[in-house]
């Protein structure tokens, strides 16, 4: 690194002390382009992979450094794996000590070397020979790297901010610095982002990008940023700075991952990891989603428990160590940052994920739709989920057929004719149901909902259903039920002539002096109690009577009439309240009702009871004006 840069990454001194690197530095170094290469060096000792994985994020090109004289060694292998693993596909191989190495066993170094690369991303990498004492091969090294950085894209914007913070650290006068490597967005003085898990807010007060002060800093460079609102010790490596629409923290990630075929077992189902995403550590258990142990040298999808929160979103690719951290299991890719826990369904959530593999974000939503999800797709959701700022949300949104519907402060988008279908399958329960039963009223809805026993939508998507259906005409309400329009239940057979019976008695009271249930069973002994109970409720449901306490059944028009005299009586009292025994007196009904007719009133709503007396909530003509 010194060799190339006129830098010493090593800052500790331990390092220097051993001359080894432990934790991650840092160097730059103007390209022939004018551009600046900024270099990560990371530790390759074998204990020290923890924080070689914390330097790994965001890189766009590799140098893999293998010493001539003793080749690829246990820790070359285990790097090599983490950077197939993390798809790094852009690279060179530096074979150092080139000067104390006879030619053929440079040569046998460099076979050695290309046939470890030979199955992995890095295939096609030059192997370049290199020696810092006598400097050969630093030119070429020098000038593939440069040839490297111009190949790359401009300034990359693409999507909302991301910093995967490895270093905090503050300075007199300055304040906090976090440092990292910008994986997307750009990030601006004055910017106001968030610190992620934490959703601390942060203010960017200045930044340095590729070790000069800037205005601006984007994707693929090493960013410091000065923050303000946060302090040092409130910042830790593996925490992100974000923009707030790419702040997304999670505990349960469903992701695809690889078991490397060096390992000696299948990975089983709850099997503790450490789990390396950006620059963060931290322990999960995995959940196989497709039944089987992950045989090595094999992929699966799996759902990962986390120990705390972390920061993920769509296509992040992450590193498997064991609990003990002394090797490399496998890796992935993050699908789902927004994962429901896993549990029955399998076969939907299966196919979720195959969509949330599709290369593009478009694709993916695509797919989605295709698979007709109850509850629909939170456009919102998904756009953190893929870190699309508004315009490619909004163009991926007019790329791909849906529906769009407001469901409380969510938009869900659905497939063309999604909700027709669910709304054909309402129509024909209730249809079903009518048929079946002419006699009822309708369904409640809790049923209507349970009848769709496959894709069942959630409550609130049910709701906005209903409401669609019933502006449109095709349903109504009738207090707790649904039925079709038109629909209108009435009596049949032997109960429509007990009821001709019965409808009379219930009326020669008058409003005010309606029948106990024992004044009826009383009037023809041949009546049997079940079967008028059963009766009287039937008709309660239709609206032609309401029940009132065990022993009241009283006539539609009646309650009415009674509900309108304590609404007019409530209006001229002073309070604006229902006195009972006034209620009483002036309606000339018997203490007997009064009770069970205000605390049926209390139930339903028509009145709430305060210190003062009954406060009338509703309009009598409104809550009973609808009956038979």
């Amino acid at each position: 690194m010194k060799a190339l840069t006129g830098i010493d990454a090593d800052r500790l001194k331990e390092e220097k002390a051993r001359g080894i690197t432990i934790d991650l530095g840092f160097a730059y170094k103007p390209s022939t382009s004018g551009a600046v290469l900024g270099f990560v060096d990371v530790p390759g000792h074998e204990r020290l992979i923890r924080n070689m994985l914390a330097g790994a994020t965001g890189i766009d090109h590799v140098m893999l450094v293998v010493a001539a004289d003793d080749g690829p060694m246990p820790q070359t292998r285990e790097h090599l794996a983490i950077l197939d693993l993390l798809g790094l596909s852009n690279g060179v191989v530096a074979l150092t000590k080139a000067d104390l190495v006879s030619p053929s066993r440079l040569a046998e170094a460099g076979n050695e070397v290309r046939a470890l690369l030979a199955p992995t991303v890095l295939a096609a990498a030059e192997v370049i020979a290199v020696s810092s004492v006598t400097g050969q091969g630093l030119d070429t090294l020098e000038a593939h790297l440069a040839a490297a950085q111009d190949a790359l894209p401009g300034a990359r914007a693409h999507g909302h901010f991301r910093l995967a913070v490895d270093r905090s650290f503050s300075l007199a006068g300055i304040g906090t610095v976090v440092t990292g490597t910008a994986v997307a967005g750009q990030v601006s003085v004055g910017d106001k982002l968030l610190l992620s898990p934490s959703g601390k807010p942060v203010r960017v007060r200045g930044l340095h990008a590729q070790n000069h002060e800037a205005a601006v800093g984007h994707a693929g460079q090493r960013v410091a940023l000065n923050l303000a609102g946060v302090e040092k010790n409130e910042v830790e490596r593996g925490d992100w700075i974000v923009a707030e629409a790419a702040h997304a923290p999670t505990q349960r990630i469903d992701a695809r991952i690889r078991v490397l075929a060096a390992e000696a077992q299948p990975l089983a189902h709850w099997t503790p990891l450490h789990l390396h995403l950006g620059a963060a550590d931290v322990g999960a258990r995995v959940v196989l989603l497709e039944g089987t142990p992950i045989a090595p040298g094999t992929s699966a999808l799996v759902q990962l428990e986390l120990d705390r929160p972390i920061g993920a979103l769509h296509g992040d690719r992450f590193i498997l160590r064991d609990q003990s951290a002394q090797r490399t299991i496998g890796g992935g890719s993050v699908l789902d940052a927004f994962a429901p826990p896993a549990r029955r369904r399998k076969s939907q959530r299966l196919a979720a994920l195959a969509a949330l593999e599709k290369p593009t974000a478009a694709e993916a939503l695509a797919a989605l739709l295709a698979q007709d999800p109850p509850n629909g797709i939170d456009l919102a959701q998904f756009a953190t989920l893929w870190n699309l700022p508004a315009d490619a949300a909004q163009a991926l949104l007019q790329a791909v057929p849906h529906r769009a519907v407001a469901a409380g402060t969510a938009t869900l988008a659905f497939a063309k004719g999604q909700l027709e279908k669910l709304a054909t399958r309402i129509a024909e329960t209730l249809a079903v149901h009518h048929k079946r039963a002419p006699d009822s009223p309708g369904l409640g809805v809790e049923q209507v909902l349970r009848s769709l026993t496959t894709a069942r939508p959630s409550p609130a998507v049910f709701a906005l259903l209903l409401k669609e259906l019933s502006a449109g005409g095709t349903l109504q309400r009738h207090g707790p039920y649904l039925r079709l329009a038109g629909h209108e239940a009435s009596l049949q057979g032997a109960d429509q002539k007990l009821w001709e019976r019965l409808r009379p008695w219930l009326g020669e009271g008058g409003w005010n002096h309606p029948p106990k249930l024992s004044d009826l069973l009383a009037r023809d002994r041949t009546l049997h109690r079940e079967a008028v109970v059963r009766l009287l409720n039937k008709a309660a449901r239709l609206g032609k009577v309401y029940a009132v306490g065990a022993e009241y059944f009283i006539l539609a028009p009646h309650l009415l009439e009674l509900a309108t005299k304590a609404q007019e009586l409530a209006q001229g009292d002073p309070h604006q309240r229902l006195n009972v025994k006034t209620y009483r007196e002036t309606s000339g009904i018997s203490r007997h009702l009064s009770i069970p007719l205000v605390e049926f009133f209390d139930h339903i709503g028509f009145t709430k009871r305060d210190p003062v007396g009954r406060k009338i909530r509703r309009d009598a003509q409104e809550m009973f004006g609808g009956g038979h």
